[in-house]
């Protein structure tokens, strides 16, 4: 089965969504009130430089000053030449890195990209060195230097790719050479480079023109940005429940990849695209705390500012013949389905995954080295360290956007995002240490208590001798009042 694109589009929001052999793998949002920005190019002006942290805030603009790295800042590809070890004579090690107070002063204006977006808390990472994709090529002006994806892996390709490029670049600048490239003639390449070459020259003429803080250049919207970036020989069909969408991926299509073949439909049944493709569910369940597998077992993804942690349980699933077949299969089974629920839930950064222990050490092999196979059609750099003898698998995978349940979802106003609250009977502990500490400063002789509807059947009921212990001893009455809009832990106390 071919892998499709699907996308609904309204007036609100965008969603696309890539199926692969039948499910969904990655799916992409987009809304009208919060537009993506990665890959955005402003004009910053510098407002902080630290020399503790070699790093600086540029105001570009948005809500929150852009992080900017000393290792972002350099504008010539001389800085970051590699010399041989006198030692070794084989092994390049990087020039060292100058002082980023001798690079930059508060006040200093210069041209950046937004590598990331804002995450959680954090406001956008931001580089000097700006990139332009384009469907073959990726253009660095600031480079000199040529480059080849390792998904290219046939030399003969790599070479073949490199001499072209090395050929018909301009002088100065740089280029990576994409992966949707291996086997594309010499003109292909040069319509890209010269759309990428006139779109440059328009940037810089428009970043002299305007001050700072100031946007020079959009990338394009969500829509054409996956149209660009994903579309391979591998996605066979486009499916669009937009007419005016539809209309516009054809003609980009047209425009920009001419000679691609594929089948793009616009769909207009009455049943909403996404339930005809049955992908809500699937979102929805993406969105869930427990992910099911199909044995019994289960895995539960929790998601921090940190990190993600992700364990692996057996749940219903009791085995056939013994306990190390037994975890071995749930490993291996949860190995696919975390692979799966990365890139649908878009998780990066540090992850932590903790298997179910495995005391032969070829198990733990086969369960790391099934690990290392699901994410190898992951587009998003990882890197994953060896499991532990504690059965922990220590991993990173490139984060640029939120992840979809940050994306999606608010932390719950109820729990305040602790995802629990304080029990009952804690509550009405909680009030009896309250009253006992402002019984010593009421006159008066009667007391109002108001708590919420559960704990006011508690406190009639199971915790109802606290409160005659508290009568007796301060010598005043205490009534319980039940007030339904008040939180399980809010409570008040007057006097009347």
């Amino acid at each position: 089965m071919g892998n499709e694109l699907v996308i609904n589009t309204t007036s609100h929001e965008t969603r696309i969504a890539l199926i692969e052999n039948g499910t969904i793998a990655e799916l992409y949002v987009e809304r009208s009130r919060v537009k993506g920005i990665i890959g955005n190019i402003y004009k910053g002006k510098v407002v902080r430089v630290l020399p503790g942290m070699q790093a600086a805030f540029v105001d570009i603009g948005l809500e929150k000053a852009a992080f900017l790295y000393v290792a972002d800042v350099f504008d010539s590809m001389e800085e970051y030449d590699t010399f041989i070890d006198p030692e070794s004579g084989e092994e390049p090690v990087p020039h060292p890195l100058h002082p980023i107070e001798e690079l930059l002063q508060e006040g200093q204006e210069l041209l950046v990209q937004i590598s990331k977006e804002p995450i959680g808390t954090k406001g956008a990472r931001i580089t000097a060195h700006i990139s332009l994709p384009g469907r073959h090529l990726v253009y660095m002006p600031t480079v000199d230097h040529v480059g080849i994806s390792r998904r290219i892996e046939d030399e003969a390709e790599r070479e073949r790719l490199k001499e072209i490029v090395d050929r018909i670049k301009p002088a100065g600048g740089g280029f990576i050479v994409r992966t949707v490239s291996e086997g594309k003639s010499e003109e292909d390449l040069i319509a890209d480079l010269n759309y990428l070459t006139k779109l440059w020259d328009e940037v810089a003429k428009k970043k002299d023109k305007i001050g700072a803080p100031s946007l020079i250049h959009s990338d394009l919207d969500v829509t054409q940005k996956v149209v660009r970036d994903i579309l391979t020989e591998s996605v066979e069909r486009i499916v669009v429940d937009s007419k005016p969408e539809h209309d516009k991926i054809v003609q980009f299509i047209t425009t920009f990849m001419p000679k691609m073949k594929y089948s793009i439909e616009l769909y207009d049944e009455e049943e909403p695209i996404f339930d005809h493709f049955g992908l809500e569910v699937e979102i929805s369940r993406a969105l869930g705390r427990k992910v099911w597998l199909k044995s019994g077992g289960y895995i539960i993804i929790e998601q921090t500012e940190a990190l993600t942690a992700i364990d692996v349980n057996t749940g219903r699933y009791v085995g056939k013949h013994n306990l190390e077949d037994t975890i071995l299969k749930t490993n291996l089974e949860a190995v696919k389905e975390i692979a799966y629920q990365l890139r649908l839930r878009n998780l990066g950064g540090i992850i932590i995954i903790d298997f179910i222990d495995m005391e032969k050490e070829v198990n733990r092999e086969k369960v790391y080295g099934a690990l290392e196979e699901a994410l190898k059609s992951d587009k998003s750099k990882t890197n994953i360290l060896k499991i532990s003898e504690l059965g922990l698998v220590e991993m990173t995978r490139k984060r640029v956007r939120e992840s979809l349940g940050r994306m999606m979802c608010e932390p719950c106003p109820y729990c305040e995002g602790r995802g629990y609250v304080k029990s009952k009977i804690s509550v009405c502990h909680e009030i009896f240490r309250e009253l006992r500490r402002e019984m010593l400063d009421i006159r008066g002789t009667k007391v109002m208590l108001t708590v919420h509807p559960a704990v006011a059947d508690l406190l009639y009921d199971e915790e109802r001798r606290g409160l005659e212990e508290l009568e007796k001893n301060f010598k005043k009455r205490i009534t319980v009042r039940a007030k339904p809009g008040f939180h399980q832990e809010q409570f008040e106390v007057a006097v009347s």
